[in-house]
């Protein structure tokens, strides 16, 4: 039985309010593929666009990117999510970078990213670690509450709308990550969800940079790489 929630406790869960059913995949042309494969992923409540990265060897795992509210691929930091997508493929960790149907649209980009969960795990990638940035940070934790398979959570500079499910994440590991001088969603955010998680959780700020964290962009990039393997492996 999952615990209670006091955030959620007017709020009927999703499978509650919507269905969709994934109808398989298939390969499609993408400006932004770079070195992944462009991927039409076909579900009864429309067709979702995402990129993936297959692993060199492979071990079962993957990461699952989300950008914020305005959709796109290439998540913050300098395009992060393609640039990490091709260093993790290369340790033999698949990534799956997913552009929302209706972006800023919490409930049904949720429902984007059970299924493309759905599409790894039946992929060969049972264990997914998600990642979200802004509005995909809520999309992140939200979609957690829904899914076994998502084995941890990384919040980058998150909204807190979707963020209070991450009291269901536990046992499953949260990183939450925000620059201190993020003027479009302020840094106590950073703090009010992790002050609702429970353990296993880590903060990071970064002093000086914004809401897109370019000014810690090489530092990003070297907390995911370490975090990401550690909390799919947990």
């Amino acid at each position: 039985m999952l615990p209670t929630n006091d955030f959620d406790s007017e709020r009927q869960p999703l499978w509650a309010r919507y269905s969709m059913e994934l109808h398989g995949s298939e390969p499609s042309e993408d400006a932004e593929a770079g070195d992944g494969t462009g991927v039409r992923l076909n579900t009864s409540r429309g067709a979702i666009r995402a990129i993936f990265h297959g692993p060199q060897g492979g071990n079962e795992t993957a990461v699952l990117w989300l950008s914020g509210s305005r959709g796109g691929v290439n998540g913050p930091a300098n395009g992060l999510y393609p640039d990490l997508a091709v260093e993790l493929a290369a340790e033999g960790i698949a990534s799956l970078r997913l552009g929302y149907r209706m972006p800023a649209n919490l409930d049904e980009s949720t429902l984007d990213a059970l299924a493309a969960v759905w599409h790894l795990a039946e992929s060969g990638f049972p264990r997914v670690a998600v990642v979200g940035h802004s509005f995909g940070g809520g999309v992140a934790i939200s979609v957690s509450r829904y899914s076994t398979h998502v084995r941890g959570v990384a919040a980058l500079a998150s909204q807190t709308l979707g963020a209070q499910d991450v009291v269901l994440l536990s046992p499953r590991p949260l990183l939450v990550v925000h620059g201190e001088a993020d003027d479009v969603l302020p840094v106590a955010n950073a703090e009010l969800i992790y002050g609702w998680a429970f353990e296993p959780k880590r903060v990071v700020t970064y002093p000086g940079a914004k809401h897109g964290l370019r000014e810690a962009a090489g530092e990003l990039r070297e907390l995911l790489r370490e975090w990401l393997p550690k909390a799919i492996a947990s």
